[in-house]
């Protein structure tokens, strides 16, 4: 590795150790998070409440130096309760714009379904563009820019699902879970004196950004691997039991994600596991069952397993070019 991939891979290392120490689980939960701000894709946390969701965005945000704002989203939130509005100065005879919440860097949207369509939608180009247009003025956001989104998997009275094109704005699919025996101990140990939360220290600023994604951009991806990555994601198009398909944007997603992935884990080359271990928190949620496929029991996971055991998988060295 070369000393700019060594020192983007240290600072990714120092911010998932952060927020470590917080948070008790999968490690590979918090790389994924640690992935998408680098990437500058969002989040999709879909988990049952009190496993840690609003503590796992806090102390990303606190770990890489970032600005952070927390909307709860229910019914009667409205559009202009999140991107701000045009208020009359009486003063100055003049409308001024107040910022909403989404003018920060990481946007916990927390219970993202509770809110109408209407109130969705306008998280929509501020996920796509990093702007908000209100009253036809466009308002550029803060970078980086990144949305944490939750929702509860399983309680779904009273929700509004994510429409298919906003849910693929969602670059990666996170769970954390419940803690395993010795993780809830830990938890105990952790929380006993207080929230460690106040402890995290920046690791990072958000300055250092622009470096760290050059340094992405330089990970090698083999031609043999990008020729595998997008033969899955075409794969899910073609498939008998699936209704919609993963589109390019995911392919795009794999392929930055892997690259993340290996600077994270100390390398400046992808690697075929890279993908695999990447696939089902970017595929997954893109993926629609057949409605007979459905009613037959047929699970999503599952096909994509399939498509991951019997897709053949390329052999590549460390780096086929320089």
């Amino acid at each position: 590795m070369n000393a700019a991939a060594r020192e983007a891979s240290a600072a990714l290392h120092r911010v998932v150790d952060t927020v470590g120490t917080v948070i008790v689980g999968d490690r590979l939960q918090i790389e994924l998070c640690a992935i998408a701000w680098l990437c500058g894709g969002h989040v999709l946390i879909e988990d049952v409440p009190g496993v840690g969701k609003t503590m796992l965005a806090k102390a990303l945000a606190r770990a890489t130096g970032c600005q952070f704002e927390r909307v709860q989203f229910t019914p009667d939130l409205l559009p202009s309760d999140v991107t701000g509005v045009n208020i009359y100065n009486p003063n100055g005879g003049v409308f001024e714009f107040r910022r909403g919440p989404v003018f920060t860097q990481i946007l916990l949207a927390d219970e993202i379904n509770r809110a109408t369509p209407k109130t969705q939608s306008a998280l929509l180009e501020a996920m796509e563009e990093g702007q908000v247009t209100v009253d036809g003025t466009t308002h550029p956001l803060p970078q980086p820019f990144v949305v944490l989104a939750t929702q509860n998997p399983i309680e779904y009275a009273g929700t509004f699902p994510l429409p298919e094109a906003q849910v693929d704005r969602f670059l990666i699919r996170v769970s954390l879970g419940y803690a395993d025996f010795a993780g809830e101990l830990q938890i105990l140990d952790r929380f006993r004196r207080g929230s460690p939360l106040g402890a995290i220290e920046p690791q990072l600023d958000a300055g250092e950004l622009p470096s760290l994604r050059r340094a992405l951009q330089a990970v090698h991806v083999d031609e043999a691997l990008q020729a595998y990555l997008v033969r899955i994601v075409q794969r899910t198009r073609t498939h008998p039991d699936l209704a919609l398909g993963a589109s390019a944007r995911a392919s795009l997603g794999i392929f930055h994600a892997a690259q993340g992935l290996a600077l994270v884990r100390g390398r400046d080359y992808v690697v075929p596991e890279d993908i695999k271990v990447l696939a089902p928190s970017i595929l997954l949620h893109r993926l629609v069952l057949r409605a007979a496929a459905e009613l037959h029991g047929t699970q999503v996971a599952a096909i994509l397993d399939d498509l991951l055991d019997t897709e053949p998988v390329p052999v590549v060295g460390q780096r086929a070019a320089g």
